[in-house]
C-alpha cells in the first residue's frame, strides 16, 4: 500500500509564521499578515500553535537535510566535521579550523543541492497547497545535538551539540522548560511571548571559574561527570532519596497536601496527575530509612489532548480540593481522594496559575487568553471573569480574601476585587514581561519579578486608601527595585523567619537564568548575598516551612540547600546525567516529617528525607543554639561559590 501524502496548506504556513512574529514581538508584522492572508477566515485560525514551532519544524528540516547531504552509496558518513548552518552551504570537511569554527562556508542561500529536494518540494500546478512524498524516518541527533522548542531553554546548538553562550543583551522572553538533554519532543512548561534566538549557558565568568577550581571527577550513577560535586554528595547515604516511578514524561509540577503530609501530588507533561499515599519515614535519630509508597492513583478525566502539559497543582488551605492548570485550556478541581469535583473550560487559552483564596471561598485563575477568573467553590460555578491585561497573564495572587493581583506581557500589575469589573490600581515600572507575583505572608507587600532583569517590592497595604493618592506614599511611587541579575528574573519567594535578617526586615529571594538566586532585604532593596553554584537557568526555588533554608533547583540537574542565617549551601544532591532538568521543589515539615520533594526531567520525582542529610541536621543543630549572624548590617553580600 503506498503511503498518505503530507500536505502543507498556504494557511498552515501563513498561521506558523503569523505565531512566530507573535512571538517574536513582531506585532505590526504579525497584523499586516493577519489581514493580508485572511487569517481570521481560516478554518485553522483558532488551532493552538506550541511556542516556537516554525523553529521547531525547520530544526527538524535541517536535520533530514543533513543526513540526506551525508548519504553516500555506501551508507551515512559521520566523521564530517564541516558547519551544516540554515543560510549556508554546505561543503564536507574533516578539520576544525584553528578558531573552533567549521570552515567552508558561504552566505549561500541554497542548504544542501537544490536538484536533490526540488522534484518533492514544488508545488503542484494549480493548488494552494504542496505534497510531498512520505519521507523515511531519521534520527534527530547528531554529536549529542538536538532540535528544541524556539521557546525553550537551553537552546541546543543544531551543529555543534553544545550549550550556545548566553548573552544578557539578548532577548530573554523564553521561559518555557524544555529537555536539557538530547532528546525528541518539547518539554515545555508555560508559554511565553519572545524571540528565538535565546542562548543560555554563558554565566558569569566568577561561576566558571570558582566552580572549575574545584571540580572533580566523580560518578553518579555509574557515569562519570567533570562537573563539581555538591556538599554532602560522598557523604550522604543514598538511602536517604527515593525515587517515585509513576510517570511516563517529564514532571513539571509537584506539591504536598498542607494537611495530610502523606498525601503529595505531582503532573507530567503528558497531563498525568499521580496522587502518592507516602508512608511514614522512621524517627530522625532512629538508623533506618523511609520505605517507598506503593503505586500511586493517577486521576481520571484530566487532558489528553496533545497540548494538554501541566502547568500547575495547587491544593486548597484545608487540603480538601486540588485545583490543576493545564494546556488544555480546561480548569480541573480534584478532591483529595481523586474524585472530579468540578470543571470548566471557558478559558481560551492554557492555564498558568491557579490559586485558592485564604478562606478557601474562592479559585482565581489566568490564563494566556489575558483573562482572570475567579470561581465559586461551593457552587462549583463561575462567579465572575475579567480581562485587566491587554495581552497574556502569566501569574495571579491573592492579597486578601477579596482583592488579587495579576501581571502579564504587558508588564503591568493589576490590582481588583472580586466585585468589580476593573482593576483600581495598576502598577507601572517594570520595563518587560513580568513573570511572577508573590505577596508576603502579613499581605503588605508584594514583590514582582521581570524579563527587565529587576524584581520589584510594592507596598499594597494602603491600596485604594486616601494616601495612595499622595505622591510619594502610592504604591508606584514607593516601589524598591532590586537591582543584581544580568538576565531575565523568573522567580521569587518570601522568607517567613524575620529573625535571620541582619535589619529584622523581611527578606525575599529571586532567581534568574543567569543561574543565580539572590537575598534581597526586601525594605532597603540591599542585596545580602548571591547564591552562583547553579550552571545553568534556575526553575525552581522553596524555603522550608519555617524559613529558615532554601531550596533551588536547576537545569543542570543540581538542587542546592542553603543555610540562610550562614547564608552559605550546606548540601547539594545532583539528579543524574540523562534528562537531569529540577523543575519543581516542595518542602514538607511536620512534627517528624522534614522532607523534600523534587519534581525531574527524568519522569521521576525524588523524594528527599531530610532527617537522613547529615549537613542539614547539623544544621538545625546549629540554628537551634543562638549565635550572631556573620555579617554586619551594611556589609558587601557574600558570594557563594
Amino acid at each position: 500500500m503506498e503511503p498518505l501524502p503530507i500536505t502543507i496548506t498556504s494557511e498552515e504556513l501563513n498561521l506558523l509564521i503569523y505565531a512566530y512574529f507573535q512571538d517574536s514581538g513582531f506585532d505590526h508584522s504579525a497584523f499586516a499578515l493577519r489581514n493580508e492572508s485572511g487569517l481570521d477566515d481560516a478554518t485553522i485560525f483558532k488551532t493552538h500553535i506550541a511556542r516556537g514551532e516554525l523553529i521547531n519544524l525547520l530544526g527538524k528540516a535541517m536535520l533530514y537535510m543533513e543526513v540526506e547531504a551525508h548519504w553516500k552509496s555506501d551508507g551515512l558518513r559521520t566523521d564530517c566535521k564541516g558547519a551544516f548552518t540554515l543560510l549556508g552551504r554546505h561543503s564536507c570537511s574533516d578539520e576544525i579550523s584553528e578558531g573552533g569554527e567549521d570552515i567552508a562556508q558561504d552566505n549561500a542561500m541554497d542548504l544542501v543541492d537544490s536538484n536533490s529536494i526540488s522534484s518533492r518540494l514544488s508545488p503542484p500546478p494549480a493548488q494552494s497547497s504542496f505534497v510531498s512524498s512520505q519521507q523515511p524516518d531519521h534520527p534527530l541527533q547528531r554529536n549529542g545535538a538536538t532540535h528544541a522548542d524556539a521557546n525553550s531553554y537551553p537552546l541546543k546548538d543544531y551543529t555543534l551539540g553544545t550549550y550556545r553562550h548566553l548573552s544578557p543583551t539578548m532577548d530573554s522572553n523564553m521561559k518555557r522548560k524544555i529537555s536539557t538533554s538530547p532528546g525528541q519532543g518539547h518539554t515545555e512548561k508555560r508559554a511565553r511571548h519572545g524571540s528565538v534566538d535565546m542562548d543560555v549557558d554563558d554565566f558569569p565568568e566568577s561561576v566558571h571559574t570558582s566552580q572549575n577550581a574545584h571540580a572533580t571527577e566523580s560518578a553518579v550513577g555509574g557515569v562519570t561527570d567533570p562537573r563539581p560535586r555538591g556538599a554532602g554528595d560522598f557523604i550522604s547515604d543514598p538511602r536517604a532519596v527515593l525515587l517515585l516511578e509513576g510517570h511516563k514524561a517529564e514532571v513539571f509540577v509537584c506539591a504536598f497536601n498542607p494537611r495530610k503530609h502523606n498525601l503529595l501530588a505531582s503532573g507530567s507533561k503528558d497531563s498525568v496527575v499521580n496522587l502518592w499515599n507516602l508512608p511514614d519515614p522512621p524517627p530522625w535519630n532512629s538508623s533506618a530509612f523511609a520505605s517507598g509508597p506503593p503505586l500511586p492513583l493517577s486521576l481520571e478525566n484530566v487532558s489528553r489532548a496533545d497540548q494538554g502539559d501541566l502547568t500547575c497543582l495547587t491544593w486548597n488551605s484545608a487540603g480538601t480540593l486540588l485545583a490543576i492548570g493545564s494546556y488544555d485550556t480546561v480548569l480541573r478541581v480534584y478532591t483529595a481522594s481523586g474524585d472530579l469535583y468540578f470543571t470548566n473550560p471557558l478559558h481560551e487559552g492554557p492555564i498558568f496559575s491557579t490559586r485558592f483564596s485564604k478562606d478557601d471561598k474562592w479559585l482565581l485563575s489566568g490564563s494566556l487568553d489575558g483573562s482572570t477568573c475567579v470561581w465559586d467553590i461551593n457552587e462549583k460555578a463561575l462567579y465572575k471573569q475579567y480581562h485587566p491585561h491587554k495581552e497574556c497573564c502569566l501569574d495571579i495572587e491573592w492579597i486578601d480574601n477579596n482583592t488579587f493581583a495579576s501581571c502579564g506581557a504587558d508588564m503591568t500589575i493589576c490590582i481588583q476585587r472580586i466585585e468589580d469589573d476593573e482593576p483600581f490600581k495598576r502598577l507601572l515600572g517594570h520595563k518587560d514581561e513580568i513573570n511572577q507575583i508573590k505577596v508576603n505572608p502579613s499581605g503588605t507587600r508584594l514583590a514582582s519579578c521581570s524579563d527587565d532583569g529587576t524584581a520589584c517590592v510594592w507596598k499594597v497595604d494602603n491600596l485604594g486608601r486616601a494616601e495612595d493618592f499622595i505622591p510619594g506614599l502610592s504604591a508606584a511611587d514607593s516601589r524598591v527595585v532590586l537591582r543584581g541579575h544580568s538576565h531575565s528574573v523568573s522567580g521569587l519567594g518570601w522568607c517567613v523567619d524575620t529573625s535571620i535578617s541582619p535589619t529584622g526586615h523581611e527578606m525575599l529571594v529571586s532567581t534568574s537564568f543567569d543561574g543565580s538566586a539572590r537575598l534581597w532585604d526586601s525594605e532597603t532593596g540591599s542585596c545580602l548575598a548571591v547564591f552562583t553554584e547553579h550552571r545553568a537557568p534556575v526553575y525552581a526555588l522553596t524555603f522550608s516551612p519555617d524559613g529558615k533554608f532554601l531550596a533551588t533547583g536547576s537545569g543542570d540537574g543540581w538542587m542546592h540547600i542553603y543555610d540562610l542565617k550562614v547564608r552559605t549551601r550546606i548540601w547539594s544532591w545532583y539528579a543524574g546525567k540523562d534528562k537531569p532538568g529540577v523543575f519543581e521543589i516542595g518542602w514538607q515539615k511536620d512534627e517528624d516529617v522534614d522532607r523534600i520533594a523534587v519534581a525531574l526531567e527524568c519522569r521521576k520525582v525524588a523524594l528527599v528525607d531530610m532527617h537522613k542529610v547529615e549537613q542539614y541536621r547539623d544544621a538545625v543543630q546549629r540554628e537551634r543554639r543562638p549565635t550572631a549572624l556573620i555579617e554586619p548590617q551594611g556589609s558587601e553580600p557574600r558570594t557563594n561559590v
